[in-house]
């Protein structure tokens, strides 16, 4: 096992759905208005309404100042932001090349497919590394990520029973964006 710690950056770009495209786009676009990102991310107002202000709270985002109308605010990333967006980038790229469609991943999958990709296997193991997720999150998590050919499980005949999860070559891919 290469890391005990989670990746609290990975944490943050998972805690809302829409976050690493958000992230990704702004940073391909410097900065963009409310209706661009609408049409180019092809989200309801009130999801991108939520990420934008998930984002501002982080202090990745900001109002472009002296820039559009209040109506029709232009948004651009915070030098903090500029980090996180350069690893949306990647983790975007990295999703898009195994087919996972943005909206797919569930609040846990990042840090579920990194915890994988850097040796923790078992679901106690990544119950510990990923503390404040719930055990139904992670189960829900894993079977998302699962029917989306990421992950695999191998049960082991042991008495009790147990698991043991494996990334796939989609899952690897994904996870070295992860870990970057």
């Amino acid at each position: 096992m290469r890391s005990s710690n989670p990746d609290p950056l990975l944490a943050d770009l998972g805690s809302h759905r829409w976050l690493v495209p958000l992230l990704a786009d702004l940073a391909a676009h410097k900065g963009a208005r409310f209706v661009e990102l609408l049409h180019r991310l092809a989200l309801p107002r009130d999801s991108l309404s939520r990420t934008l202000d998930a984002a501002a709270a982080t202090g990745w985002v900001r109002r472009n100042p002296g820039h559009g109308h209040p109506l029709r605010p232009e948004y651009i990333l915070t030098d903090k932001g500029e980090t996180a967006a350069a690893r949306a980038a990647t983790i975007a790229e990295a999703q898009k090349a195994v087919g996972l469609t943005p909206g797919a991943a569930t609040r846990w999958s990042l840090p579920l497919v990194a915890g994988i990709g850097a040796g923790h296997d078992r679901f106690n193991a990544l119950s510990r590394l990923l503390a404040p997720a719930t055990p139904r999150a992670l189960s829900q998590g894993l079977t998302a990520l699962g029917k989306h050919g990421l992950v695999t499980r191998e049960i082991l005949d042991t008495r009790p029973p147990a698991s043991r999860y494996d990334l796939t070559g989609n899952g690897r891919l994904l996870a070295a964006a992860c870990l970057d």
